[in-house]
C-alpha cells in the first residue's frame, strides 16, 4: 500500500507540474528554473516538443543519481519525469488558461510548486539539478538550497536574451511562488518548532507546558560550562501557532530563562500528538 500511495503521489505530481507548465508558463514565454527552464528555452528556439527536451536532458542525472543517490531515488525520478514529459507533450494542444503573464506566473507557480513538491514527498525528483546540487553538496561548502538558487540565477537570467526582460522578471516571480510552494507541500501547512528551555523554575515551566499548552516536555539532565552547575533543560515540540503563548508561559513563569527555538522539518513518533487541555 505505501508503493502504490507512492506512486499515485508521483503521478498526480507530474501531472500537475506538466499542467502548471504547459497551460500557465509556456504560453506566457515564462520559464522555470533548473532542467525544465533549459528544456522550454531550448524547445522555443528550436520548435521541437519541450518533454522530448525534459526526458533527454535528464538522462544524465538519472544516471549520476543511481550512482550517488540510490536505486530507489533513481527509479522513482526516471518515473516522474517519464509521466512528466508525456503529459507535457499531451498538453500541447490545449490551449493556456490565460494570457495574462501575472496571473500565468502567479497561478503557474503555485501549480508547479505542488506538483513538484508531491513528487518530492513521495521520494523522487522531476528535475536534474537536484541531483547535481546533492552530490556537489558533498564537495563544496554550500548548501543543496545555495547550489540550487546559484544555478537557477543564470538559467532564469537567460529568459531574458530569448524572451525579454519583462519575462525573465516573470519567471523570478514564478519561480519564487513555485520555490515557496514547495516547502509547503513538502513539510506541511503547519510548521512545527523544537523548544529548549534552562530555568531553576524548569518543574513549573513543564507543568505549565503539559497543562496549558497541551504539549509533552522532556527533562534533559545538563551542567553549565562556565559555572559548572547542574541544569535542568526542558525540551519540547510545538506547532507555529503555540510559539507566542510559549513565550507569554516562560515570561511570566521566569524572566530570566533561557529560551532557544528551531524549525524542525518533520517529526514523527513519540507523543507528539497535543493533548487536550479543556
Amino acid at each position: 500500500m505505501k508503493i502504490i500511495q507512492r506512486v499515485v503521489m508521483m503521478l498526480l505530481g507530474a501531472m500537475l507540474a506538466a499542467v502548471g507548465l504547459e497551460e500557465f508558463l509556456i504560453p506566457n514565454d515564462i520559464i522555470d528554473g533548473g532542467i525544465t527552464g533549459i528544456s522550454i528555452i531550448l524547445s522555443h528556439v528550436t520548435g521541437i516538443r519541450l518533454g522530448i527536451f525534459l526526458f533527454v536532458l535528464n538522462l544524465p542525472f538519472l544516471i549520476v543519481g543511481y550512482q550517488q543517490i540510490g536505486r530507489t531515488f533513481a527509479w522513482s525520478t526516471l518515473f516522474s519525469i517519464v509521466v512528466l514529459s508525456v503529459t507535457a507533450t499531451l498538453l500541447v494542444p490545449v490551449p493556456g488558461v490565460t494570457d495574462d503573464p501575472l496571473l500565468a506566473a502567479v497561478f503557474g507557480g503555485i501549480i508547479v510548486g505542488i506538483g513538484v513538491g508531491l513528487v518530492i514527498r513521495s521520494g523522487g525528483s522531476s528535475d536534474g539539478t537536484e541531483v547535481v546540487a546533492v552530490v556537489l553538496n558533498r564537495r563544496l561548502p554550500w548548501s543543496i538550497g545555495q547550489l540550487i538558487m546559484f544555478m537557477n540565477v543564470f538559467i532564469l537570467g537567460s529568459a531574458g536574451f530569448f524572451f525579454g526582460w519583462n519575462r525573465a522578471m516573470y519567471s523570478l516571480i514564478a519561480y519564487f511562488i513555485a520555490f515557496k510552494t514547495i516547502d509547503v507541500v513538502t513539510t506541511g501547512f503547519e510548521e512545527t518548532k523544537s523548544v529548549w528551555i534552562i530555568s531553576d523554575r524548569y518543574r513549573e515551566i513543564g507543568d505549565a507546558m503539559l497543562h496549558r499548552l497541551g504539549r509533552g516536555v522532556t527533562y534533559l539532565q545538563g551542567e553549565g560550562a562556565f559555572t559548572g552547575d547542574d541544569k535542568k533543560v526542558l525540551f519540547s515540540v510545538i506547532s507555529r501557532l503555540e510559539e507566542a503563548k510559549l513565550k507569554s508561559i516562560v515570561e511570566d513563569l521566569d524572566e530570566d530563562a533561557f529560551l532557544a527555538i528551531a524549525p524542525i522539518a518533520e517529526v514523527r513518533g513519540g507523543r507528539f500528538k497535543k493533548r487536550s487541555i479543556h
